[in-house]
């Protein structure tokens, strides 16, 4: 009889004590479980977003990298010959780091990296949404060399939230320092896309304008 109550003893299932704790202890396991996955279905967006950002500014950057540099604009009488501000034919066309903003019958792409910045009252080195335009309900929406919306015609408007700036910013004249290096200016241009709350990238970009030679 007493090996048997020994087995017995051996043998019994969980008190309720025990029950209640290990139920506890699992319930704590899968919440913090639940919350890593959570975490993990929310962020693995973020690589396709970042590089949709950094193609987007890749492009914005190569269209303003490939605007002319010049003295005057091109539209200028004098804007083959014009190696410094004031040879220009019509003062009002005058292309340098004071002259900012586009002509008003000028549109994209522009013909002269100054006119991105839309303003004549532009100030060096502000961020600007050089690239959108106001839709119906007056929301600023970036757009294409060809003023299309980007992301207009893709499947769930993947492109959405993604805005980009852009800033100019002349680096230095360098002045009459030898006869090739005269009036040279170097403009540093920065593009950000911005594509979720504290979620961006910047590319930095520099083009330097010899004049005569315009472009």
């Amino acid at each position: 009889m007493c090996k048997m109550s020994a087995n017995a003893r051996r043998q019994r299932g969980l008190t309720i004590i025990e029950l209640v704790m290990f139920i506890v202890i699992v319930g704590i396991a899968a919440a913090a479980l639940v919350q890593v996955m959570n975490l993990a279905n929310r962020n693995s967006t973020d690589p396709l977003r970042r590089k949709q950002a950094l193609l987007i500014a890749e492009a914005y950057m190569e269209e303003v990298q490939q605007a002319p540099f010049t003295v005057c604009d091109p539209q200028d009488a004098n804007a083959a010959t014009a190696t410094v501000p004031g040879q220009c034919a019509d003062a009002n066309l005058e292309e340098n780091a004071q002259h900012f903003g586009p002509e008003p019958t000028n549109s994209r792409p522009y013909d002269n990296i100054n006119d991105y910045v839309l303003s004549n009252q532009y100030v060096v080195g502000d961020a600007v949404r050089a690239f959108a335009v106001a839709d119906s309900s007056g929301n600023l929406v970036d757009t294409d060399v060809a003023g299309n919306p980007l992301g207009a015609g893709t499947v769930g408007a993947t492109l959405s939230g993604i805005t980009t700036t852009l800033a100019l910013n002349p680096v230095t004249t360098l002045g009459n320092l030898n006869s090739t290096l005269q009036n040279m200016t170097v403009m540093r241009i920065t593009i950000t896309t911005t594509y979720g709350p504290g979620q961006s990238v910047t590319l930095e970009g520099y083009r330097t304008r010899y004049a005569p030679e315009a472009r």
